[in-house]
């Protein structure tokens, strides 16, 4: 690495792509899209502690004019470039074909490759992986876009939680999530689909502990707890957008994170085993985050794998990373060398 390092920070133009991000009925006509607004408020202090690293500091703005990204990119000639774009126009899928244009131009960059991105976004996909090397997972139903449920094809135990099958962010989670029955699960469905025209991911619900594993390189930070404690009985015990995003909700007030959490030894272990060998058996690289619930019987249950998670300076990534001795400056510091340190390809497309 070189202080002289040019370093190009990429990001997505905050976009809406749905009307309802809060997975319920809303009170107003008011689009609340609060996890694109904050992760583009957050590019200003990252590149502040950038500078105090390395001398050439710019940015470039994903949208759909994608050539003047190209000419951007190649007219700055990056050493690495540092990769925050998690949608284009708004839409998820398109965050592993940003990875795939740095591939494409022979640029190191930041985070996890295409592969893993696509993959880890579809979480039937995830999880058929993970069951197929013996690693635990709710078992799951895909309910196909404007198609009912009946009971003659579902065999899942309830409860269940119903999520987009191709989102992020907990877009569309809500404390309607989870449901009891059939007709529950026909309901939700209905609102899903009229408002996300997607499929839908019906998981059985597992009511025990949850944990967000972060993992940077291949070191396993201290393991961070959402503690649900203050929570309504009626509102179940899941992370929701609202819980991320909408610090005035009853979730953003009642699903604080303990870092480190309160573990034994034995079951700190296999959690965190289990969360590097998802690391390792979906190729992530760089940092990603892995979150597990434990059930009754304190068995760990991958409920999803999150290449690229958010780095912001309040997130819990950073979170975990401090709780391990790492400053935020440092952080961003160590994720860049990654880039800078990896081998590239010897050939790239000629533009």
């Amino acid at each position: 690495m070189s202080k002289k390092s040019r370093i190009l920070l990429c990001y997505n133009e905050p976009k809406s792509m749905y009307n309802n991000y809060i997975g319920k009925q809303l009170l107003s006509d008011i689009v609340i899209d609060t996890s694109e607004g904050d992760h583009a408020s957050h590019v200003s202090e990252i590149i502040g502690h950038l500078q105090n690293y390395f001398e050439d500091v710019d940015i470039a703005v994903f949208n759909t004019d994608i050539e003047a990204v190209i000419n951007k990119i190649l007219s700055y000639a990056p050493d690495a470039i540092f990769n925050l774009v998690e949608t284009v126009d708004g839409i998820s899928h398109y965050e592993a074909y940003a990875a795939g244009l740095y591939e494409l131009l022979g640029i190191k960059y930041t985070g996890n490759t295409p592969l893993c991105l696509g993959t880890c976004l579809d979480k039937s996909k995830t999880k058929q992986f993970l069951h197929a090397f013996g690693i635990r997972t709710p078992n799951f139903y895909i309910a196909k876009y404007n198609k009912s449920i009946n009971a003659d094809v579902f065999q899942l135990k309830f409860p269940v939680i119903l999520k987009l099958l191709q989102e992020d962010a907990s877009i569309g989670i809500s404390e309607f999530s989870v449901c009891e029955d059939l007709k529950d699960i026909n309901t939700r469905l209905n609102f899903l689909f009229d408002t996300y025209k997607q499929d839908v991911l019906i998981e059985e619900y597992i009511t025990g502990r949850e944990f967000n594993v972060a993992i940077l390189g291949e070191t396993v930070l201290p393991i961070s707890e959402i503690d649900f404690t203050g929570l309504p009985d009626n509102y179940p015990k899941i992370v929701t957008y609202e819980g991320k995003w909408l610090p005035d909700s009853i979730y953003y007030q009642y699903t604080n994170p303990v870092c480190p959490a309160d573990l034994d030894k034995n079951t700190k272990e296999k959690i965190e085993a289990i969360a590097l060998n998802c690391f390792k058996l979906l190729y992530c690289r760089d940092y990603a985050r892995v979150d597990v619930r434990l059930s009754s019987d304190n068995t760990p249950y991958v409920i999803e794998v999150n290449p690229n998670p958010d780095i912001s300076s309040d997130a819990g990534f950073a979170r975990a990373a401090a709780a391990a001795g790492i400053i935020y400056p440092e952080l961003l510091k160590r994720i860049t060398n990654f880039a800078l340190n990896r081998k590239t390809h010897d050939t790239k497309v000629k533009v």
